[in-house]
C-alpha cells in the first residue's frame, strides 16, 4: 500500500491506495481518503496522527517520533579511520612541517594549516568545494576541526594562492606561487646529502569548469574529457622514480602537450637544483625542436612512439640489427601488465 495525491479539476485529495495483481494485470484500489488537500492542511494532519498512531509497532518510526517529540537527542557519527591514515601520510611527508615553517611568523587568528589539511581530505575523501567541505568535516574526528568556519577555508586558499615572485628564466607560463614554494620545502625535507633526482615521469591532462566557472582562468583547447564546448585548464604532474609526486604545473586550456616539456624540464633543474636527469614521457610530447633542445642540453629522455608512424624510429629501432630484450613476458592472466620489449640501438 501507499498514499498517492489524487487530483479533480476543483481540489486535490490524499489517498490510501492498495496495489495488486487481477488476472497477472497491476491493479489499484482505494482503501480510505483522508480528505482534501488544502489550505489548512486537515488531511496531512490526519495522516501524521495515523502514522504516530502505528509508529509504536516499528522500533526505527517509534525512534524517529520520539526524536521528533524532543524525546530523544539529536547523536551524530563521526568517523574517525580515514583520517587518521591521512594525517600520519601528512606528517610523514614533511608537508605539515612545511606548513607550520611558513605560517610561523603570520598573525593568522585561526589554525590555517588545519584548515588546509581538512580542505585536501575533503578533495580526496569527497570532492566538493570549500562550502560542501565546511558541512562535511562535521562529521570528522579531526583535532582542530571544531575552531574552524567556512570563511577561514576561504582564507586558507586563498594564502595557498598567493604569488611570490615572477620567474626568472624563460618560461612563458605563470609566475611562482605559494604552492611551488610548498613543494620545494617538502621536497628538501625529503632528501639527504646523497640523494637527488636520476629519473622523472611527466604527463599532462584537462580538467574542465562547469557553468560559468573559468571564464576568467580558462580556456577552449582539447579536451582529454571531451567536454570540447567547456573552458578547461592543463594540469601536468611530474612524479620522480619512486612513486612520489614532485610538483604540479597548470597551464590555460588552450596549451599544447608538445609546448610544455622544456618549460618543466628547465623549473626542475632551477628549482630542485638537478644536474643530471632522464625525463620519460609520452608521445604528445615529441617535436623536433623538443629532441634537439634536450640533446643539446644533455638530458637524457625516454619517450613513447608509435613506431610504424615515426620515420625516424623506424629506421633507427625496426631496421637496425639485434635482438629485442624481453622485459615482460606474455600475459597470462588480464590483470598482469602489457608485454614489454626494448632494444638497443
Amino acid at each position: 500500500m501507499y498514499f498517492r495525491e489524487k487530483k479533480t479539476k476543483y481540489a486535490s485529495y490524499l489517498q490510501l491506495v492498495e496495489s495488486r495483481r487481477v488476472d497477472g494485470k497491476p491493479r489499484q484500489k482505494v482503501i480510505l481518503t483522508l480528505g482534501k488537500i488544502d489550505e489548512s492542511g486537515q488531511a496531512l494532519k490526519t495522516l501524521d496522527s495515523i502514522l504516530l498512531s502505528g509508529a509504536k509497532f516499528s522500533e526505527k518510526l517509534a525512534v524517529l517520533a520520539d526524536h521528533r517529540m524532543a524525546e530523544v537527542p539529536e547523536c551524530r557519527r563521526m568517523i574517525d579511520g580515514p583520517n587518521k591514515v591521512f594525517e600520519k601520510l601528512w606528517k610523514s611527508t614533511g608537508i605539515q612541517d612545511t606548513l607550520l615553517y611558513l605560517l610561523k611568523n603570520r598573525q593568522f587568528e585561526f589554525d590555517v594549516e588545519r584548515a588546509i589539511f581538512i580542505a585536501v581530505l575533503h578533495r580526496i575523501m569527497k570532492p566538493g568545494s570549500d562550502l560542501s567541505c565546511e558541512s562535511w568535516r562535521r562529521n570528522q574526528n579531526i583535532p582542530g576541526n571544531s575552531d574552524l568556519e567556512l570563511h577561514h577555508f576561504y582564507r586558507a586558499m586563498a594564502w595557498l594562492g598567493d604569488m611570490i615572485d615572477e620567474f626568472n628564466d624563460s618560461d612563458p607560463f605563470s609566475p611562482r606561487y605559494r604552492t611551488h614554494q610548498i613543494e620545494e620545502l617538502v621536497f628538501q625535507t625529503q632528501r639527504d646529502l646523497f640523494s637527488g633526482i636520476g629519473m622523472v615521469f611527466f604527463d599532462t591532462t584537462s580538467l574542465y569548469f562547469e557553468g560559468k566557472g573559468g571564464e576568467a582562468l580558462g580556456e577552449y583547447g582539447f579536451s582529454k574529457d571531451r567536454k570540447p564546448d567547456r573552458h578547461q585548464m592543463v594540469v601536468g604532474v611530474v612524479i620522480d622514480d619512486r612513486g612520489n609526486p614532485l610538483c604540479m604545473e597548470m597551464w590555460p586550456g588552450s596549451t599544447t602537450d608538445v609546448s610544455t616539456l622544456l618549460p618543466v624540464v628547465h623549473r626542475l633543474k632551477s628549482r630542485f637544483g638537478v644536474k643530471s636527469m632522464c625525463v620519460v614521457c609520452d608521445r604528445g610530447m615529441i617535436s623536433r625542436d623538443n629532441l634537439d633542445a634536450l640533446e643539446e642540453e644533455g638530458i637524457h629522455y625516454i619517450i613513447g612512439t608509435r613506431m610504424r608512424k615515426n620515420t625516424q624510429v623506424k629506421d633507427r629501432v625496426l631496421c637496425s640489427p639485434g635482438r629485442y630484450q624481453t622485459v615482460r613476458s606474455a600475459r597470462t592472466k588480464s590483470s598482469d601488465p602489457a608485454p614489454l620489449k626494448v632494444k638497443n640501438v
